[in-house]
Protein backbone atom coordinates (compact mmCIF):
# COMPACT_ATOMS: atom_id res chain seq x y z
CA UNK A 1 0.00 0.00 0.00
CA UNK A 2 1.62 3.40 -0.85
CA UNK A 3 0.78 6.43 1.30
CA UNK A 4 -1.38 9.25 -1.12
CA UNK A 5 0.17 11.96 -2.29
CA UNK A 6 -0.46 15.68 -3.28
CA UNK A 7 -3.63 17.14 -3.19
CA UNK A 8 -6.10 16.08 -0.51
CA UNK A 9 -9.02 13.53 -1.91
CA UNK A 10 -12.46 14.29 -2.01
CA UNK A 11 -14.14 12.80 1.03
CA UNK A 12 -17.33 12.32 -1.90
CA UNK A 13 -15.06 9.60 -3.33
CA UNK A 14 -14.14 7.74 -0.42
CA UNK A 15 -17.25 7.20 0.91
CA UNK A 16 -17.32 9.64 4.03
CA UNK A 17 -20.70 11.65 4.03
CA UNK A 18 -20.10 15.07 4.27
CA UNK A 19 -21.31 18.00 6.87
CA UNK A 20 -24.75 19.04 5.85
CA UNK A 21 -24.97 22.61 6.02
CA UNK A 22 -28.04 25.21 6.12
CA UNK A 23 -27.48 28.91 5.56
CA UNK A 24 -29.88 31.28 7.01
CA UNK A 25 -29.72 34.99 6.15
CA UNK A 26 -31.21 37.57 4.86
CA UNK A 27 -28.76 39.05 2.59
CA UNK A 28 -28.19 37.74 -0.18
CA UNK A 29 -24.53 38.88 -0.51
CA UNK A 30 -23.77 37.02 2.57
CA UNK A 31 -25.79 33.91 1.66
CA UNK A 32 -23.45 33.77 -1.94
CA UNK A 33 -20.15 34.44 0.38
CA UNK A 34 -21.42 31.20 2.58
CA UNK A 35 -22.31 29.29 -0.10
CA UNK A 36 -18.69 29.95 -2.06
CA UNK A 37 -16.79 29.34 1.26
CA UNK A 38 -18.81 25.73 1.85
CA UNK A 39 -18.35 24.73 -1.39
CA UNK A 40 -14.70 25.15 -1.54
CA UNK A 41 -14.19 22.42 1.55
CA UNK A 42 -14.81 18.81 0.69
CA UNK A 43 -15.79 17.89 4.06
CA UNK A 44 -19.06 20.60 3.99
CA UNK A 45 -22.21 20.54 1.69
CA UNK A 46 -24.66 23.17 1.64
CA UNK A 47 -27.86 21.89 1.36
CA UNK A 48 -30.25 25.18 0.93
CA UNK A 49 -30.49 28.57 2.35
CA UNK A 50 -33.45 30.75 3.76
CA UNK A 51 -33.87 33.92 3.84
CA UNK A 52 -36.31 34.66 6.97
CA UNK A 53 -37.02 32.46 9.85
CA UNK A 54 -39.70 30.53 8.65
CA UNK A 55 -38.29 29.42 5.97
CA UNK A 56 -35.17 28.32 7.09
CA UNK A 57 -37.05 26.32 10.38
CA UNK A 58 -39.46 24.56 7.03
CA UNK A 59 -35.87 23.89 5.61
CA UNK A 60 -34.46 22.23 8.43
CA UNK A 61 -37.46 19.94 8.69
CA UNK A 62 -37.69 18.46 5.55
CA UNK A 63 -33.63 17.89 5.66
CA UNK A 64 -32.26 17.90 9.14
CA UNK A 65 -29.32 19.41 8.59
CA UNK A 66 -26.26 18.93 10.32
CA UNK A 67 -25.49 22.40 10.60
CA UNK A 68 -27.79 25.86 10.55
CA UNK A 69 -25.59 29.13 10.09
CA UNK A 70 -28.37 31.17 11.28
CA UNK A 71 -28.16 35.39 10.92
CA UNK A 72 -28.96 37.10 13.86
CA UNK A 73 -31.40 40.04 12.82
CA UNK A 74 -32.67 37.82 9.64
CA UNK A 75 -36.80 38.46 9.15
CA UNK A 76 -38.56 36.57 12.31
CA UNK A 77 -35.47 36.73 14.17
CA UNK A 78 -32.50 34.46 14.76
CA UNK A 79 -33.49 33.39 18.56
CA UNK A 80 -36.90 32.31 17.29
CA UNK A 81 -35.19 30.70 14.27
CA UNK A 82 -32.91 28.72 16.69
CA UNK A 83 -35.14 27.76 18.49
CA UNK A 84 -37.82 26.21 15.92
CA UNK A 85 -34.54 24.69 13.99
CA UNK A 86 -34.20 22.97 17.83
CA UNK A 87 -37.95 21.97 17.38
CA UNK A 88 -38.22 20.29 14.15
CA UNK A 89 -34.63 18.90 13.79
CA UNK A 90 -33.25 18.46 17.14
CA UNK A 91 -29.59 17.00 15.42
CA UNK A 92 -28.84 20.63 13.92
CA UNK A 93 -26.26 22.17 15.61
CA UNK A 94 -27.37 26.36 15.28
CA UNK A 95 -24.04 28.74 14.63
CA UNK A 96 -25.46 32.56 15.43
CA UNK A 97 -23.84 34.95 12.75
CA UNK A 98 -24.15 38.45 13.56
CA UNK A 99 -22.72 41.94 12.98
CA UNK A 100 -23.62 42.42 16.82
CA UNK A 101 -21.06 41.39 19.11
CA UNK A 102 -23.59 43.15 22.56
CA UNK A 103 -23.67 40.91 24.99
CA UNK A 104 -27.55 40.65 25.24
CA UNK A 105 -28.06 39.85 21.34
CA UNK A 106 -25.35 37.08 22.32
CA UNK A 107 -26.67 35.45 25.27
CA UNK A 108 -30.02 35.73 23.63
CA UNK A 109 -29.18 33.34 20.73
CA UNK A 110 -27.45 30.99 23.05
CA UNK A 111 -29.97 30.71 25.45
CA UNK A 112 -32.23 30.14 22.29
CA UNK A 113 -30.14 27.10 21.46
CA UNK A 114 -27.34 28.46 19.60
CA UNK A 115 -24.10 26.37 19.78
CA UNK A 116 -21.80 29.21 18.75
CA UNK A 117 -21.87 32.51 17.68
CA UNK A 118 -19.80 34.28 15.09
CA UNK A 119 -19.47 37.79 14.01
CA UNK A 120 -19.36 38.20 10.43
CA UNK A 121 -16.36 38.91 9.16
CA UNK A 122 -14.77 36.20 10.86
CA UNK A 123 -11.75 34.68 8.73
CA UNK A 124 -12.95 31.71 6.69
CA UNK A 125 -10.81 28.73 8.34
CA UNK A 126 -12.37 29.59 11.52
CA UNK A 127 -15.73 29.67 10.42
CA UNK A 128 -15.19 26.19 8.97
CA UNK A 129 -13.66 24.92 12.20
CA UNK A 130 -16.50 26.27 13.97
CA UNK A 131 -18.79 23.95 11.78
CA UNK A 132 -16.64 21.07 12.50
CA UNK A 133 -16.64 21.70 15.85
CA UNK A 134 -20.27 21.88 16.55
CA UNK A 135 -21.02 18.46 14.35
CA UNK A 136 -18.74 17.03 17.67
CA UNK A 137 -20.81 18.80 20.05
CA UNK A 138 -18.30 21.39 20.73
CA UNK A 139 -18.92 25.42 21.33
CA UNK A 140 -17.12 28.37 19.18
CA UNK A 141 -17.83 31.84 20.14
CA UNK A 142 -15.43 34.62 18.46
CA UNK A 143 -12.93 36.26 20.35
CA UNK A 144 -14.59 39.64 19.65
CA UNK A 145 -17.99 38.58 21.47
CA UNK A 146 -16.12 36.51 24.02
CA UNK A 147 -14.93 39.35 26.05
CA UNK A 148 -18.82 40.69 26.50
CA UNK A 149 -19.40 36.95 27.30
CA UNK A 150 -17.19 36.78 30.06
CA UNK A 151 -18.61 40.10 31.64
CA UNK A 152 -21.72 39.30 31.27
CA UNK A 153 -21.38 35.56 33.09
CA UNK A 154 -19.51 37.61 35.47
CA UNK A 155 -21.87 40.31 36.41
CA UNK A 156 -24.57 37.34 36.84
CA UNK A 157 -22.74 35.57 39.23
CA UNK A 158 -21.84 38.64 41.19
CA UNK A 159 -25.82 39.02 41.29
CA UNK A 160 -26.12 35.65 42.14
CA UNK A 161 -23.53 36.13 45.10
CA UNK A 162 -25.10 39.63 46.49
CA UNK A 163 -29.14 37.20 46.40
CA UNK A 164 -26.81 34.69 48.51
CA UNK A 165 -25.43 37.10 50.63
CA UNK A 166 -28.88 39.02 50.93
CA UNK A 167 -30.72 35.99 51.85
CA UNK A 168 -28.45 34.97 54.05
CA UNK A 169 -28.78 38.54 56.12
CA UNK A 170 -32.43 38.68 55.65
CA UNK A 171 -32.74 34.71 57.43
CA UNK A 172 -30.67 36.68 60.52
CA UNK A 173 -32.61 39.36 61.14
CA UNK A 174 -36.05 36.66 60.81
CA UNK A 175 -34.29 34.45 63.04
CA UNK A 176 -33.04 36.85 65.78
CA UNK A 177 -36.85 37.97 65.79
CA UNK A 178 -38.11 34.13 65.98
CA UNK A 179 -35.64 34.09 68.97
CA UNK A 180 -37.53 37.13 70.64
CA UNK A 181 -34.92 39.70 69.85
CA UNK A 182 -35.66 42.90 68.12
CA UNK A 183 -39.74 42.46 68.14
CA UNK A 184 -42.34 43.90 70.52
CA UNK A 185 -45.96 44.22 70.21
CA UNK A 186 -47.62 47.04 70.72
CA UNK A 187 -51.84 47.65 70.52
CA UNK A 188 -53.73 50.47 69.04
CA UNK A 189 -57.44 51.38 70.17
CA UNK A 190 -60.34 51.11 68.04
CA UNK A 191 -62.95 53.46 68.69
CA UNK A 192 -66.25 53.96 68.51
CA UNK A 193 -66.64 57.68 67.25
CA UNK A 194 -69.46 59.50 69.09
CA UNK A 195 -68.74 58.73 72.18
CA UNK A 196 -64.99 58.16 71.32
CA UNK A 197 -65.17 54.79 73.52
CA UNK A 198 -63.10 51.87 73.12
CA UNK A 199 -64.18 48.65 71.21
CA UNK A 200 -61.14 46.93 70.55
CA UNK A 201 -57.40 46.97 69.87
CA UNK A 202 -55.75 46.22 67.33
CA UNK A 203 -52.11 44.14 67.83
CA UNK A 204 -49.27 45.41 66.30
CA UNK A 205 -45.69 44.15 65.57
CA UNK A 206 -42.70 46.13 65.72
CA UNK A 207 -39.10 45.36 65.21
CA UNK A 208 -36.02 47.32 66.27
CA UNK A 209 -33.75 45.47 63.59
CA UNK A 210 -31.22 47.36 61.53
CA UNK A 211 -31.56 49.03 59.02
CA UNK A 212 -34.89 50.32 59.97
CA UNK A 213 -38.05 48.54 58.28
CA UNK A 214 -41.43 48.97 58.08
CA UNK A 215 -43.31 45.99 59.73
CA UNK A 216 -44.68 44.35 56.89
CA UNK A 217 -41.33 44.57 54.79
CA UNK A 218 -40.37 42.52 57.81
CA UNK A 219 -43.13 39.94 57.04
CA UNK A 220 -43.24 39.94 53.64
CA UNK A 221 -39.05 39.41 54.28
CA UNK A 222 -39.69 36.38 56.25
CA UNK A 223 -42.00 34.97 53.64
CA UNK A 224 -39.34 35.04 51.08
CA UNK A 225 -36.99 33.15 53.00
CA UNK A 226 -39.84 30.41 54.29
CA UNK A 227 -39.88 32.08 57.39
CA UNK A 228 -43.41 33.35 57.00
CA UNK A 229 -45.18 31.59 59.46
CA UNK A 230 -43.19 31.61 62.10
CA UNK A 231 -42.91 35.21 62.46
CA UNK A 232 -46.52 35.12 62.29
CA UNK A 233 -46.99 32.90 64.54
CA UNK A 234 -44.53 34.60 67.13
CA UNK A 235 -46.31 37.75 66.26
CA UNK A 236 -49.52 35.99 67.44
CA UNK A 237 -48.31 34.26 70.45
CA UNK A 238 -46.69 37.91 72.07
CA UNK A 239 -50.10 39.59 71.24
CA UNK A 240 -52.01 36.73 73.01
CA UNK A 241 -49.48 37.30 75.56
CA UNK A 242 -49.92 40.89 75.97
CA UNK A 243 -53.34 41.25 75.51
CA UNK A 244 -53.69 39.90 79.33
CA UNK A 245 -52.87 43.33 80.03
CA UNK A 246 -55.51 45.45 78.51
CA UNK A 247 -58.63 47.21 80.15
CA UNK A 248 -61.71 46.19 79.63
CA UNK A 249 -63.27 43.67 77.44
CA UNK A 250 -62.75 45.06 73.82
CA UNK A 251 -61.73 42.94 71.21
CA UNK A 252 -57.58 42.01 69.74
CA UNK A 253 -57.45 42.05 66.26
CA UNK A 254 -54.68 40.24 64.85
CA UNK A 255 -53.47 40.54 61.14
CA UNK A 256 -52.61 37.21 59.34
CA UNK A 257 -52.01 36.17 56.18
CA UNK A 258 -54.20 33.79 54.62
CA UNK A 259 -51.50 31.05 54.93
CA UNK A 260 -50.97 31.68 58.64
CA UNK A 261 -55.21 31.40 59.39
CA UNK A 262 -54.97 28.31 57.09
CA UNK A 263 -52.17 26.79 59.16
CA UNK A 264 -53.00 23.82 61.76
CA UNK A 265 -50.33 25.51 63.90
CA UNK A 266 -52.51 28.64 64.73
CA UNK A 267 -54.84 27.20 66.83
CA UNK A 268 -51.76 25.86 68.82
CA UNK A 269 -50.28 29.84 69.27
CA UNK A 270 -53.92 30.77 70.18
CA UNK A 271 -54.22 28.51 73.05
CA UNK A 272 -56.95 26.77 74.55
CA UNK A 273 -60.10 28.17 75.31
CA UNK A 274 -62.62 30.13 73.76
CA UNK A 275 -61.24 33.12 71.07
CA UNK A 276 -64.99 35.17 71.65
CA UNK A 277 -62.37 38.79 72.08
CA UNK A 278 -60.41 37.83 69.27
CA UNK A 279 -60.45 39.01 65.40
CA UNK A 280 -58.64 37.70 62.61
CA UNK A 281 -57.64 40.18 59.83
CA UNK A 282 -57.14 38.87 56.56
CA UNK A 283 -55.00 41.23 54.69
CA UNK A 284 -54.50 41.54 51.13
CA UNK A 285 -51.18 41.94 50.40
CA UNK A 286 -50.72 38.24 49.33
CA UNK A 287 -53.11 36.70 46.69
CA UNK A 288 -55.08 33.58 47.94
CA UNK A 289 -54.57 30.27 46.68
CA UNK A 290 -57.50 28.54 47.72
CA UNK A 291 -60.91 30.83 49.06
CA UNK A 292 -62.72 27.27 50.36
CA UNK A 293 -59.91 26.18 52.40
CA UNK A 294 -59.52 29.78 54.20
CA UNK A 295 -63.19 30.01 54.27
CA UNK A 296 -63.06 26.65 56.16
CA UNK A 297 -60.42 28.03 58.41
CA UNK A 298 -61.88 30.82 59.23
CA UNK A 299 -65.10 28.90 60.22
CA UNK A 300 -63.32 26.78 62.61
CA UNK A 301 -62.68 29.69 64.48
CA UNK A 302 -65.70 31.26 64.53
CA UNK A 303 -67.01 28.40 66.18
CA UNK A 304 -64.76 28.90 69.04
CA UNK A 305 -66.01 32.48 69.11
CA UNK A 306 -63.68 34.44 67.28
CA UNK A 307 -64.36 36.86 64.81
CA UNK A 308 -63.07 38.26 61.24
CA UNK A 309 -62.18 41.11 59.22
CA UNK A 310 -60.89 42.01 55.79
CA UNK A 311 -58.02 44.53 56.10
CA UNK A 312 -57.71 47.21 54.04
CA UNK A 313 -60.49 47.76 52.02
CA UNK A 314 -60.11 49.85 48.98
CA UNK A 315 -56.78 49.88 48.75
CA UNK A 316 -57.13 46.82 46.28
CA UNK A 317 -59.50 44.46 43.97
CA UNK A 318 -57.86 41.85 46.63
CA UNK A 319 -59.94 42.81 49.50
CA UNK A 320 -63.22 43.37 47.98
CA UNK A 321 -62.93 39.72 46.79
CA UNK A 322 -62.10 38.40 50.30
CA UNK A 323 -65.33 40.88 51.74
CA UNK A 324 -67.55 38.74 48.97
CA UNK A 325 -66.49 35.94 49.38
CA UNK A 326 -65.40 35.20 52.81
CA UNK A 327 -68.23 36.81 54.81
CA UNK A 328 -66.23 38.82 57.07
CA UNK A 329 -67.85 40.36 60.05
CA UNK A 330 -65.84 43.55 59.90
CA UNK A 331 -64.46 45.64 56.99
CA UNK A 332 -61.43 47.61 57.61
CA UNK A 333 -61.73 50.92 55.19
CA UNK A 334 -57.67 51.02 54.31
CA UNK A 335 -55.83 54.87 55.40
CA UNK A 336 -55.69 55.59 51.42
CA UNK A 337 -59.19 56.15 51.38
CA UNK A 338 -59.64 57.90 55.55
CA UNK A 339 -56.68 59.97 54.73
CA UNK A 340 -58.13 63.91 53.68
CA UNK A 341 -61.61 62.13 52.74
CA UNK A 342 -63.32 65.30 54.17
CA UNK A 343 -62.17 67.03 51.26
CA UNK A 344 -61.95 63.91 48.61
CA UNK A 345 -65.04 62.95 46.91
CA UNK A 346 -64.12 60.20 44.90
CA UNK A 347 -62.37 59.10 48.65
CA UNK A 348 -66.03 59.85 49.87
CA UNK A 349 -67.90 57.97 47.35
CA UNK A 350 -66.05 54.93 47.47
CA UNK A 351 -66.31 54.59 51.31
CA UNK A 352 -69.60 55.39 50.90
CA UNK A 353 -70.07 52.38 48.56
CA UNK A 354 -68.29 50.27 51.46
CA UNK A 355 -70.46 51.54 53.89
CA UNK A 356 -73.56 50.60 52.14
CA UNK A 357 -72.09 47.07 51.35
CA UNK A 358 -71.46 46.72 55.21
CA UNK A 359 -74.76 47.83 56.22
CA UNK A 360 -76.07 45.62 53.81
CA UNK A 361 -74.27 42.50 54.86
CA UNK A 362 -74.74 43.54 58.75
CA UNK A 363 -70.95 43.93 58.80
CA UNK A 364 -68.79 46.31 60.95
CA UNK A 365 -66.93 49.04 59.79
CA UNK A 366 -63.94 50.48 60.34
CA UNK A 367 -61.79 53.52 59.36
CA UNK A 368 -58.15 53.28 59.52
CA UNK A 369 -55.52 55.63 59.44
CA UNK A 370 -57.65 58.82 61.01
CA UNK A 371 -55.53 61.10 61.56
CA UNK A 372 -57.68 64.94 62.01
CA UNK A 373 -61.77 65.60 63.59
CA UNK A 374 -62.07 66.84 60.08
CA UNK A 375 -61.38 63.22 58.46
CA UNK A 376 -63.81 61.81 61.76
CA UNK A 377 -67.15 64.04 61.05
CA UNK A 378 -66.52 62.92 57.47
CA UNK A 379 -66.97 59.31 58.19
CA UNK A 380 -69.46 59.29 60.18
CA UNK A 381 -72.06 61.59 58.03
CA UNK A 382 -70.64 58.22 55.59
CA UNK A 383 -72.08 55.59 58.32
CA UNK A 384 -68.63 54.75 59.52
CA UNK A 385 -69.05 54.05 63.37
CA UNK A 386 -65.80 52.84 64.38
CA UNK A 387 -62.26 54.12 63.73
CA UNK A 388 -58.51 54.23 64.46
CA UNK A 389 -55.58 56.24 64.13
CA UNK A 390 -52.83 58.76 65.82
CA UNK A 391 -55.72 61.31 65.96
CA UNK A 392 -57.49 59.17 68.31
CA UNK A 393 -54.86 57.44 70.01
CA UNK A 394 -51.18 55.92 69.23
CA UNK A 395 -50.22 52.43 69.30
CA UNK A 396 -48.40 51.60 72.89
CA UNK A 397 -47.78 48.60 75.10
CA UNK A 398 -50.97 47.15 76.98
CA UNK A 399 -49.69 48.02 80.20
CA UNK A 400 -49.68 51.62 79.46
CA UNK A 401 -53.66 51.85 78.90
CA UNK A 402 -55.63 52.90 81.71
CA UNK A 403 -58.34 51.14 83.51
CA UNK A 404 -61.17 53.12 83.16
CA UNK A 405 -62.58 52.15 80.46
CA UNK A 406 -61.32 55.43 78.01
CA UNK A 407 -58.73 52.83 77.06
CA UNK A 408 -55.76 55.77 76.05
CA UNK A 409 -52.99 55.72 77.80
Amino acid sequence: MHAATGPSVSLRFVGVQPITVLIADDEPEVRSALAELISSEDALEIVAAAADADEAAELARALRPDVALVDVKMPGGGARAAREIGRVSPQTRVIALSAYEDRNTVLQMLGAGADGYLVKGTASDEIIRAIKRAVQGQTSVSTEVMASVVQELTSQLRREEDRIEERRAKTERIERAIAGRDVAVLFQPIFRMDDRRVVGYEALSRFDGTPPRAPDVWFREAAEVGLGLELELLAVRMAVAGSQALPGDGYVSLNLSHRTATSPRLLEALGDGTLDRLVVEITEHDAVDDYDELATALRGLRARGARTAIDDAGAGFASLRHALLLDPDIIKVDVSLTRQIDVDRGRRALTAAISSFAEEMAMDIVAEGVETQAEVDTLQALGVRFGQGFFLARPAPAATFRTDGAGVP
